[in-house]
C-alpha cells in the first residue's frame, strides 16, 4: 500500500474514527500525551541537570538514572501510545505537516541518544557526562518544540 493511501486509511479507520467521534476523546488523549511528556521528559531533565552539575550534585548520577528510570519508562510508554492514536485523527494533514515531521525527526533522534550515549553518560563522569546532558536538553526542547508548532503550521 504507497504511502498516502496508508495515511488516508489511517484517517478514516476505526481508531481515528473513536478519536475523532466524541467530542472529548482527543482532550482526552491528548491529556496522557502531556502526562507522558511530563514523566517522561521531566526525569530525563532531571537526569540531565544533574549530569550538567546543576542539580542533586550529592547523588550519584547512577544512582539517580536507576531511581527515576521506571517514571522515565511510564512516561514514555504512555507517548508512545497516545500520539499514534492522535495521528490517526488526521494522519494525513499530520504527515505533510513540516512542524510533525521536524519532531518526529528530533523524536527519533533523542531517543536513540537517550537509549544508547545518554545511559552510559549516566555511568561515567567527565566532560562527556556535561555534553551528554546539555545535548539531551536540546534534543527533548526540539521534540517539544516541535511538537507544540504542529497547531501553527
Amino acid at each position: 500500500m504507497p504511502a498516502p493511501s496508508f495515511f488516508e486509511w489511517l484517517s478514516t479507520s476505526p481508531i481515528a474514527n473513536a478519536m475523532n467521534g466524541p467530542e472529548w476523546a482527543f482532550p482526552v488523549v491528548e491529556s496522557l500525551h502531556f502526562i507522558g511528556f511530563a514523566f517522561s521528559i521531566g526525569t530525563i531533565a532531571i537526569m540531565d541537570l544533574r549530569l550538567l552539575g546543576l542539580l542533586l550534585r550529592r547523588q550519584p548520577a547512577r544512582e539517580l538514572a536507576r531511581d527515576l528510570n521506571r517514571y522515565t519508562l511510564f512516561g514514555l510508554g504512555l507517548m508512545l501510545i497516545t500520539g499514534p492514536l492522535m495521528f490517526s485523527a488526521d494522519a494525513v494533514a499530520y504527515h505533510n505537516n513540516p512542524s510533525f515531521q521536524f519532531k518526529m525527526v528530533c523524536l527519533t533522534i533523542a531517543l536513540l541518544f537517550h537509549f544508547t550515549l545518554h545511559r552510559k553518560a549516566t555511568q561515567s563522569s567527565g566532560a562527556w557526562t556535561r555534553f551528554a546532558g546539555a545535548l539531551s536538553l536540546l534534543l527533548w526542547t526540539c521534540v517539544v518544540a516541535g511538537g507544540r508548532m504542529i497547531a501553527f503550521v
